[in-house]
C-alpha cells in the first residue's frame, strides 16, 4: 500500500494536478463570458466521472468562488447553482430510469435505484456509480448529456446558491428556486430518456431477462422433468454457475 501511494503520488499525481490547475486556469477565463457554454460544460464534468478528479474540478471550481460573490457580482453564486443542480442529475435519473424501464435493469440496479432518490436529492453524485460501473458507456454519455442540460439551463434562468452543498435541503437559499427545480427536473429527464433508448438499442432488454432467469441456459430436457427434480437440478445448476463465474473473476 505504502509503495502504491508513494507511486501514484510521485508518478501520476504530478500530471494530474498539473492538468487540474490548467482546467481550473480556463474555466476561470470564461467566467465573464459564454456563461451558458460554461454551465453545459461544468455540468458536463459534474455527470462524466461521478465524483472523480474531473467532477472534483468542477466542484472545486464553483466552491472556491463563492467567498468572492458579493451583492453586485452574483456570478459565482449562479456557477456554484450550475454545479449542483448538474451534480443532482445522475443519481436521480438513474433512479427514475430504473423505476420506469424496470426492464432495462437487473434487481440488483433496481434497488439500487431506490436509494438513489435519496442520494440524488442530496447532491450526492455518487449515487449513480453501480449504474456506471454495469453500463459505463451507455450510462456516462447520458449523464453528461443530462448535466450539461441542468447547467446550462441554471445558467440561463440566473439561479443563485450560497451554499456549498446540500441539495434541495438549501432550497431555503437558493435564488429562483422553483427555476432551479426545473433545471434539475430538465436534466433528469434528459439522462433518463436517452439512457433507455441507449439501453434498448443495445439490445440490454434481452440480456438482462436472461441473467434475471434462473431457468435461462437449462437443457430442454430438464424442463420437462417434474417440478421437485426441476427444482433441485436448477439449485444446482446455479451453484456450478457461481462458481465458475467466481474462479473466472478470480
Amino acid at each position: 500500500t505504502i509503495f502504491a501511494g508513494g507511486l501514484l503520488l510521485l508518478v501520476v499525481g504530478g500530471p494530474i494536478a498539473m492538468f487540474m490547475a490548467w482546467l481550473t486556469e480556463w474555466l476561470n477565463g470564461m467566467t465573464g463570458a459564454g456563461v451558458l457554454v460554461l454551465g453545459a460544460i461544468l455540468g458536463l464534468m459534474m455527470g462524466s466521472d461521478l465524483g472523480g478528479p474531473i467532477n472534483k474540478v468542477a466542484y472545486t471550481f464553483a466552491a472556491a468562488g463563492l467567498g468572492a460573490a458579493t451583492a453586485a457580482n452574483t456570478a459565482p453564486q449562479e456557477v456554484m447553482a450550475a454545479v449542483m443542480a448538474a451534480g443532482m442529475v445522475p443519481p436521480l435519473a438513474m433512479a427514475l430510469a430504473s423505476t420506469v424501464a424496470k426492464r432495462y435493469f437487473t434487481v440488483a440496479e433496481q434497488e439500487n435505484g431506490k436509494a438513489a432518490w435519496l442520494l440524488g436529492l442530496s447532491f450526492i453524485s455518487e449515487g449513480a456509480i453501480p449504474f456506471a460501473a454495469a453500463d459505463p458507456l451507455r450510462v456516462l454519455l447520458s449523464t453528461m448529456a443530462g448535466g450539461a442540460t441542468a447547467g446550462a439551463l441554471s445558467m440561463a434562468f440566473g439561479v443563485t446558491l450560497a451554499a456549498p452543498h446540500g441539495g434541495v435541503w438549501v432550497l431555503p437559499v437558493i435564488g429562483n428556486p422553483l427555476l432551479f427545480l426545473l433545471a434539475v427536473v430538465a436534466g433528469t429527464v434528459v439522462t433518463a430518456v436517452l439512457v433507455i433508448a441507449l439501453k434498448h438499442v443495445g439490445g440490454v432488454h434481452g440480456k438482462v431477462a436472461d441473467s434475471s432467469n434462473p431457468r435461462a441456459g437449462l437443457p430442454r430436457m430438464v424442463l420437462v422433468l417434474p417440478t421437485h427434480f426441476r427444482v433441485r437440478f436448477t439449485a444446482i445448476a446455479n451453484t456450478f454457475r457461481s462458481m465458475r463465474k467466481r474462479n473466472a473473476f478470480i
